[in-house]
């Protein structure tokens, strides 16, 4: 018997607790929390009467956290939960002795940045514990890394660029929404680029490198480099890698929103007086906006989002091109949520269960490239994501 504790209530926590109870053969008990107790009471008006239990839970709080864990006998726990709370979560899984998972990797509040150092650093706790500790096991990241990952063993004997490509083609018919917690994606969009090449991190203004890409079942799209958490622990693990960007697609409307937003301040995340109190303008902004667990009965269209790579095999120059595509009205169907959760939440999902089957188990702090990517890749077909492998 398998206990998994989900802390998240979001569009991204209801399809892992959906999918989980699609797998009840390997978590036999799910528990879903969160600091509001509704979310997490509405998910489970979605299914079968008994298939989950609930519970409230402040993830800022590590005793507090620890002491849930700890109370519901939790084998492992699935982070979909706010990135700014990564670091608690993971002190409390060491508190209470269990596994631990996430998608995203660790955001500082008053930073708009994120990295894996902090979440590095606890290697060597984890380990001594005994315990294991899986990083950014979404899509990108996540996915992605697999995909990098199953490159490197099957295809290439050495990988020397790698351009990650994420499409989102779907329409929610909204003037501007996000697909995803709306403080965490504008902070990632407004950002600078980065990409790395011949051993160093090149910085670029935002949207600065635009291409245009052929997406498959989608089409022609603009798409624009950004810096993404995953390139920082693939230069580390792919080897011989000369170059590795990351580019997503943005349409002219959210452009034009966001850059308007970005020039009244709006997308600040330091505190203003207003009106006698402090108020953190993206904060704010985040209440107007449509919540993006909402957006799932509205939106149509797909999300195509995998590698391009080239390199070497037996001496000669190949490259391939390895992509999911999903259905955003077709997710809807099956777990009540629109793809870029879904694209997000099945991964959480199958990254938990190979630790729970002991398929990926190690002691310590790892990213998903650094495990095989056999068994990920083949739960990807079952679960609902199938990939695509072309040759170029």
């Amino acid at each position: 018997m398998s206990t998994v504790l989900i802390i998240g209530a979001g569009g991204v926590g209801g399809v892992v607790t959906h999918k989980c109870v699609l797998n009840k053969e390997t978590f036999t008990k799910i528990v879903l929390a969160s600091r509001r107790i509704e979310s997490c009471e509405k998910i489970q008006k979605q299914l079968p009467a008994d298939a989950i239990e609930i519970a409230q839970v402040d993830a800022d709080d590590t005793v507090q956290t620890a002491a849930l864990i700890k109370k519901v006998e939790a084998d492992v726990v699935i982070n979909v939960a706010l990135p700014y709370q990564d670091l608690t979560i993971m002190d409390a899984c060491l508190e209470a002795g269990v596994d631990y998972l996430d998608t995203a990797n660790y955001e500082h509040p008053d930073e708009a940045k994120f990295e894996y150092k902090l979440q590095w650093a606890k290697n060597e706790a984890f380990k001594e514990a005994g315990l294991m500790s899986l990083l950014g096991s979404g899509f990108d990241p996540g996915v992605t890394n697999v995909f990098c990952a199953y490159a490197q063993k099957h295809y290439f004997d050495e990988i020397h660029t790698i351009d990650i490509l994420d499409c989102n083609a779907g329409d929610h018919g909204y003037p501007f929404a996000t697909n995803f917690n709306p403080e965490i994606n504008l902070r990632e969009v407004s950002a600078k680029g980065r990409y790395w090449e011949e051993g160093k991190w090149i910085e670029t203004d935002p949207m600065e490198i635009k291409m245009v890409w052929d997406y498959p079942e989608v089409g022609p799209k603009d798409s624009y480099l950004l810096y993404h958490e995953e390139m920082e622990s693939l230069v580390q693990h792919i080897k011989g890698l000369k170059r590795i960007r990351f580019f997503m697609t943005f349409g002219e409307s959210y452009l034009m929103h966001m850059k308007a937003l970005e020039n009244v301040g709006m997308l600040g995340i330091k505190p203003v007086m207003h009106q006698g109190q402090e108020i953190v303008p993206i904060e704010f902004l985040k209440t107007l906006l449509p919540d993006p667990a909402s957006l799932g009965p509205r939106t149509k269209g797909k999300t195509n989002i995998g590698i391009v790579v080239e390199g070497i095999k037996n001496g000669q120059p190949k490259k391939i091109y390895i992509y999911q595509v999903s259905d955003h009205e077709k997710c809807f169907e099956e777990v009540q949520s629109q793809a870029v959760s879904y694209t997000t939440g099945v991964p959480a999902m199958i990254g938990a269960k190979l630790m729970l089957e002991g398929k990926w188990k190690a002691d310590g702090v790892y990213n998903m490239e650094q495990f095989d990517p056999d068994p990920f890749m083949a739960e990807l077909n079952a679960q609902g994501l199938p990939w695509k492998v072309l040759d170029l």
